[in-house]
């Protein structure tokens, strides 16, 4: 095999790491979500101010949205690690909060504290400074496919450990972690030979005005934030619907043995129908038919609340379609986002994502009402989130088939720049071509089933 078709060493050394430190950050977030709410509404104020419950769930959101891109621009200056070690110093502090905290008031602040760690858009840069162009989409997955598994991890061990140390052991085990994940950063993480920008990782501040005009990546915007909502409102609602005593269906301490196989077969599905939208590019059919499943299992908790049997379909249809989404939409980002602007287009549907979050949170605290218990509701106002997003989504333009590849290139001036993109353009499978000089690098667009990264490098050289 060819050099550009094989990570190194130092490379898998950085990827691994990296990831590890993503997962443990996501992984820091996601162990309470499962058994946040039982434990909030008994804390101090909770009772007075039950929205307040679902505010702190999703507050750490808000922070992300407003701070993660600054901190991804901060690392171009400060430097990368710096800024990572900052925001998981916040996310530490935060957690201590949280832990200490007897009052709901007290947690909300320690949630904010958290999310004010921001510091996905520096990680991913970081990543970008440590790995070839050629290698980087792998390096990107790897790191997307680690924030899964610490999410379908989270929902299982979360119970677990509150059942061993509580929720507030959760936020101080989280926030041993965050400080675990700088000795990480700092003695496994690779140093960066230099810190340089690049256009398809990381947010160039003069292409926010023409990616928020993009129709189609607003619509991702949007749906990602409907994804995120439903998911921190259903959690608002789910853990207290299970342990009911009224319903009498699953203790809080064995909620983990409903999340461990759903999560599984979950997973297990979400195979084909990934296989399904990517191979034989039905992808535009496989994101509304995952949308719709969303809706569904929407419909069935809120209809069919006191069955067990009818909880665990839902949830199954749930993860199953949120799975395909979270799996899919940075994909789809990809694909519709210009070669150069892949970067910013994402940091922009990051922070979507985030904020969905906050949202979803905002939306359960004031929709749920401990006294009269009223799940159904909230699953119904989240069904017809969904089936706005559903018709969104079918005015979406079926996206290009093309993958965005970066490859190293060496010019000297635009002339030469220019004059190399022409060469790529005349290839079979290439449908984008653009050279950055300062970045040494061309941003191609191609049909990875005509043309790939090596087929490039040889007209690279050629030209």
């Amino acid at each position: 095999m060819t050099r550009s078709t094989t990570i190194d060493s130092i490379e898998r050394r950085a990827v691994t790491s990296l990831a590890a430190i993503f997962g443990l950050r996501m992984m820091g977030l996601f162990l309470i979500l499962p058994v946040f709410s039982s434990y909030a509404h008994g804390l101090q104020g909770a009772a007075e101010h039950p929205e307040l419950v679902g505010i702190a769930l999703g507050a750490y959101g808000l922070t992300q949205a407003l701070l993660q891109i600054p901190f991804g621009m901060l690392s171009d200056r400060w430097g990368r690690k710096p800024v990572i070690a900052a925001g998981m110093l916040l996310f530490a502090i935060g957690s201590v909060v949280a832990a200490m905290s007897d009052s709901i008031v007290g947690v909300l602040i320690g949630r904010i504290i958290q999310g004010s760690g921001a510091v996905a858009a520096a990680v991913i840069a970081l990543t970008a400074d440590l790995t070839r162009d050629q290698q980087r989409t792998k390096a990107m997955a790897t790191i997307g496919i680690t924030i899964g598994i610490s999410f379908a991890l989270s929902m299982v061990l979360g119970p677990l450990l509150d059942q061993w140390v509580g929720v507030a052991g959760i936020f101080w085990l989280t926030g041993a972690l965050s400080l675990l994940s700088i000795l990480v950063l700092y003695w496994v993480v690779p140093d960066p030979a230099s810190h340089v920008h690049h256009s398809d990782s990381e947010v160039t501040p003069a292409l926010f005005a023409s990616m928020l005009k993009n129709g189609d990546l607003l619509r991702l915007d949007f749906g990602v934030l409907c994804l995120h909502a439903s998911l921190t409102a259903l959690f608002v609602v789910l853990p207290l619907l299970l342990a009911d005593p009224a319903a009498n269906l699953l203790a809080q301490a064995d909620q983990w043995k409903l999340y461990l196989p759903v999560m599984l077969l979950a997973f297990a599905g979400m195979v084909p129908l990934i296989i399904i939208a990517e191979a034989k590019r039905k992808m535009k059919q496989v994101f509304i038919t995952s949308i719709v499943l969303l809706i569904t299992a929407c419909v069935l908790l809120a209809t069919a609340s006191t069955s067990l049997g009818m909880i665990v379909t839902a949830l199954f249809l749930f993860f199953l379609g949120f799975n395909t989404l979270e799996a899919s939409q940075p994909s789809l980002v990809s694909k519709y986002a210009p070669a150069t602007a892949k970067g910013t287009a994402i940091g922009i549907f990051n922070t979507s994502q985030f904020f969905g979050a906050f949202v979803g949170g905002v939306l359960g605290g004031f929709m749920y009402q401990p006294a009269t218990h009223n799940y159904a509701t909230v699953f119904f106002v989240l069904a017809g989130l969904l089936g706005v997003w559903l018709l969104v989504a079918f005015t979406m333009n079926q996206p290009p088939f093309l993958a965005s590849r970066a490859v190293p290139v060496s010019v000297g001036n635009a002339q030469e720049a220019q004059e190399l993109e022409q060469v790529l353009l005349t290839m079979e499978g290439v449908e984008e071509a653009v050279i950055i000089v300062e970045e040494n690098t061309a941003y191609c667009k191609i049909d990875n089933k005509i043309v790939d990264e090596d087929a490039l490098l040889v007209a690279v050289a050629v030209g």
